[in-house]
């Protein structure tokens, strides 16, 4: 993961990804508000959103219906949406429920929805791994890793949207 430094106060992580052989490349805003109008163009025609709220915090959640509009206004076409709902190490704070992520989820058309804890390392890669072979799929290209499977794996507080038999979840919805 490297690290950028801007001198107008913009902050943003790249990471990159090698899957079968292909890079795929990850652009980490952090959803400054405050930079909409410059953070805007590091999603332009972008083929995925992972967008992310604070499960510790409501008005994050509340404000994704505004996220995801950006996203789908400014991103490509078709793009690949999953909701994430972050902190989950933190059960006693919580403000948002995952159902609630998983109602706003299938209503948006996202591919998933999942918890996560950065704290704990808990389904971040995850999340990043599904959003990377299912844009390797939709581009036509063969995933054959370990992590490739018809469906997504499931992981607790993870509800895929699309694509999957409802008898694999293990949790909600």
């Amino acid at each position: 993961m490297e690290k950028q430094q801007n001198t107008i106060g913009v902050d943003f992580t790249v990471r990159t990804m090698l899957i079968n052989g292909r890079k795929v490349k990850v652009w980490d805003t952090a959803g400054q508000e405050r930079f909409r109008s410059i953070t805007q163009s590091y999603y332009r025609s972008a083929h995925g959103a992972i967008v992310a709220y604070d499960i510790t915090r409501r008005p994050t959640f509340d404000s994704l219906t505004h996220w995801i509009q950006e996203v789908e206004q400014d991103g490509a076409a078709s793009v690949v949406l999953i909701l994430i709902g972050n902190k989950s190490d933190r059960q006693s704070e919580r403000q948002v429920l995952f159902e609630d992520a998983c109602t706003l989820a299938e209503g948006r058309g996202a591919l998933a929805a999942l918890e996560t804890s950065a704290k704990e390392a808990q389904n971040v890669e995850a999340a990043f791994m599904l959003m990377a072979r299912e844009l390797m799929v939709r581009n036509g290209l063969a995933v054959t890793d370990q992590h490739s499977q018809a469906s997504p794996h499931i992981f607790p507080n993870s509800h895929p949207i699309h694509g999957t038999d409802p008898t694999d979840r293990k949790s909600c919805c």
